[in-house]
């Protein structure tokens, strides 16, 4: 089972150079790749493999232009290679979008595949020595993988991968289920009632964030004062986010810890925030992050994890009779039932209710059709349907 763990690192000013030079390297041979297999592919309507690339390594030393290649680690550019073939990959396996060139003004990174030990109280890198480093948590097992990084507000990371050996955990579907529901004004609804509201945390800063972004717009390009000013920015944006990250892994952690399987819907997220008038909400929220901590949190200790299908009608399902208005919008908060007469039912709590109903309905049955196998139509593209009578065999009502 592999385990990661963020450390943060103090460099010296000579190791900064070093990292400085390492980084730039590594960018180098990312852009010259690129660069290249898109000339090839232009030409030919072809590319190029990741094995071929790497044999490029050797001869762009030997050049005259390109010799300070040596001085860094060469492990770390061939890592940056393959990690560009797994970048063309994912592209044609549409997991991602075009592999982009490397600009030095964003974030840099740098890959150690082996070699990096934990010395004392830091760990000693190939060709830069031993950096200073905070290690507040460290893993049993062999350390594989090592990721350095550079915030755009000059911090140094390290990424550490372990790896114990030991198989993973398997995963147990028995206990309490619990359905999660997401929105805006209340971040998180639960199937037990519980509501956690969104602390809004770009709107708490805006002010200061605009404040800064507007001096920096004032400044002069390419001088010192407004890389002063992109520095202000830069740390402005950083604690918005780590304040989000923070709230996100203790609400994460929070429900994992009370439940033995989640289930939530599949959000359509980019489409979501097409619409102009809730976009800056939507993206403050982070509900992608939420689910990928969700997810990672319940495998690692052998949970259950389950997204049922985005046009599962969970909002305008009533959780009583199974009955399903034809329109609900987004400011209707309460609604009562015209089939069950059910009064006031809160439209959060409802469609956590029918999240977690229709996880255990597709847990207990191991498929996403109807409950008894009937040939019944579906509705909207929806891959389940829970429209169904009340003694319908096979029903959870």
């Amino acid at each position: 089972m592999r385990n990661v763990v963020k450390v943060r690192l103090y460099p010296t000013p000579g190791q900064k150079l070093s990292l400085a030079k390492a980084f730039g390297s590594c960018r180098y041979i990312w852009n010259y790749c690129l660069a290249e297999n898109n000339r090839i592919y232009k030409d030919t309507g072809k590319g190029i493999s990741a094995i071929t690339m790497k044999r490029w390594l050797p001869q762009l030393k030997k050049q005259e232009k390109t010799e300070w290649l040596k001085e860094t680690y060469s492990q770390c550019l061939q890592s940056s290679v393959i990690n560009l073939g797994i970048a063309f990959k994912n592209f044609f396996e549409k997991r991602g979008g075009y592999p982009r060139f490397k600009s030095k003004y964003g974030k840099q990174s740098l890959q150690y595949p082996q070699n990096v030990k934990v010395a004392g109280n830091g760990l000693y890198l190939p060709k830069i020595g031993e950096v200073k480093a905070n290690l507040h948590r460290l893993f049993d097992g062999e350390l594989k993988t090592v990721t350095i990084s550079k915030t755009k507000t000059n911090k140094y990371y390290a990424s550490l991968l372990f790896d114990d050996g030991l198989p993973e955990i398997k995963v147990d579907s028995n206990g309490k289920v619990l359905g999660i529901d997401l929105g805006i004004s209340s971040y998180c609804i639960t199937s037990d009632g519980s509501k956690y509201d969104n602390p809004k945390h770009l709107q708490k800063h805006e002010g200061n964030l605009k404040r800064k972004q507007r001096k920096l717009s004032r400044k002069q390009k390419g001088s010192l004062s407004r890389n002063k000013a992109r520095l202000l920015v830069a740390r402005a944006q950083e604690k918005i986010s780590n304040a989000r990250q923070d709230f996100l892994h203790k609400l994460s952690r929070k429900l994992v810890n009370k439940s033995q399987v989640i289930v939530c819907e599949d959000l359509n997220i980019k489409g979501m925030v097409r619409n102009h008038k809730l976009a800056k909400a939507i993206s403050d929220c982070g509900w992608g992050m939420f689910l990928n901590f969700l997810e990672y949190k319940c495998k690692k200790e052998g949970k259950v994890f389950l997204q049922i299908d985005r046009f599962f009608p969970s909002s305008k399902t009533c959780n009583h009779c199974l009955n399903v208005v034809d329109s609900l919008p987004l400011d209707v908060r309460t609604w009562d039932c015209p089939s069950c007469q059910t009064k006031g039912i809160d439209r959060d709590i409802n469609a956590a209710k029918n999240c977690r109903d229709e996880g255990i309905r597709i847990l207990s049955c191991g498929t996403r059709d109807t409950a008894n196998g009937r040939n019944v139509r579906q509705r909207r593209g929806r891959k389940s349907t829970v429209v169904a009578v009340a003694d319908e065999v096979g029903s959870l009502h």
